[in-house]
Order: structure tokens, then sequence, then C-alpha cells
């Protein structure tokens, strides 16, 4: 399959400015969330790595930004993010309120703790 963005920044470049800011922004808090993490487009999507092998994945829509997966196993972090929960293992943030950047960066630090400790 070819990817349509063969990179991550190719594909923030093709979103609206607004929301190449707001991708941006994501993108920084999950690196600092995750030290030494890699990226790469998967599924056409930017895809934040450890050792090649994915750990979240982020996107935009026309009304929203997703974040997949949902991690599991940390109760608290589960109830803060209630209110972004569509479906089994999506985050939808609407882009007409305030994207909760640290909540994205604690799902990041904690699918990368999830990963880690599958090896």
């Amino acid at each position: 399959m070819v990817e349509k963005h063969p990179t991550v920044d190719a594909y923030i470049a093709a979103q609206p400015a607004e929301t190449q800011r707001i991708l941006q922004e994501i993108r920084r808090h999950i690196h600092a969330a995750v030290p030494g993490a890699g990226e790469m487009i998967s599924y056409d999507i930017p895809t934040v790595t450890i050792e090649g092998h994915y750990v979240v994945y982020f996107a935009a829509w026309a009304h929203h930004i997703s974040v997949y997966p949902v991690p599991r196993g940390d109760e608290t972090l589960n109830i803060d993010l209630e209110p972004y929960l569509a479906g089994k293992g999506t985050l939808k943030f609407p882009l007409n309120k305030p994207i909760p950047y640290e909540l994205i960066a604690r799902v990041a630090a904690r699918l990368a703790a999830e990963r880690t400790q599958k090896r």
C-alpha cells in the first residue's frame, strides 16, 4: 500500500493551518512523554513508535483529533478519558474545544509503559 503522506511532516503540512498547530503541539507533548520515541506513517496517519513498534497513533479529522488506542489499567486516567471515549479504542478531541495536551501526553506515556511491559 502506498501511503498518501510519506512522513509525519507531510501529513501535518496537508492539514488546515490551525489543525497543523494543534498536531504539532500533540506531537511535541507525545515525544516529551515518550523520550527516545520514533515516528512513522502507518495506516496513513502519524504513529509514534518505540524500537519500530507502534505506541500511539494520532489523526486529524474535519471536526476532531483522534488518538488511538485507549490505554488500559490506570483507573484515574480512565476516568479522565471518559469524556473523550468514542468507541472501544478511540479518543476524540473536538477541534472547537481546548485540546487537553497534558492528557494526551499521559495517554502516550501509559501506552509506552504498556508496550515496554510486553517485552
